[in-house]
């Protein structure tokens, strides 16, 4: 199996040795579904907020030959947070594949209305 280049990275908060392999082990998958992932950036924060409960949020930043792909989750729980982040990043590379298909299989024609003058070979 070929070693992806993940890098998980972890603000106000701990990062475990089996919180990363299960991160690890999350994010696998979306290297199933577009082969051509540079780098995948996962940033985990806690957030301490008084008026609401503790959040967690969950940062995905994906580098690709076209435009990245950067989304987050947030949630009370680290774990549902980063099952959504994946969820997340899974249907936009699932999307930004089926939009490529699309759009190299859609032929345009072109008409010009104007008739074009005719021009004298040299």
């Amino acid at each position: 199996m070929k070693q992806h280049d993940v890098i998980i990275s972890g603000h106000h908060l701990d990062l475990t040795e089996a919180l990363k392999n299960m991160v690890y082990q999350k994010v696998e998958k979306l290297f199933v579904h577009e082969e051509q992932i540079i780098r995948l950036r996962v940033e985990l924060s806690f957030n301490p907020n008084k008026a609401h409960q503790n959040e967690y949020q969950a940062k995905g930043h994906i580098v690709i030959n076209r435009n990245d792909i950067i989304l987050s989750a947030q949630s009370d729980d680290l774990y549902k947070s980063i099952d959504d982040l994946v969820i997340k990043l899974t249907r936009a590379i699932r999307r930004r594949s089926r939009l490529k298909k699309v759009k190299t299989k859609k032929v345009h024609e072109v008409e010009i209305p104007a008739t074009l003058p005719k021009v004298k070979s040299a």
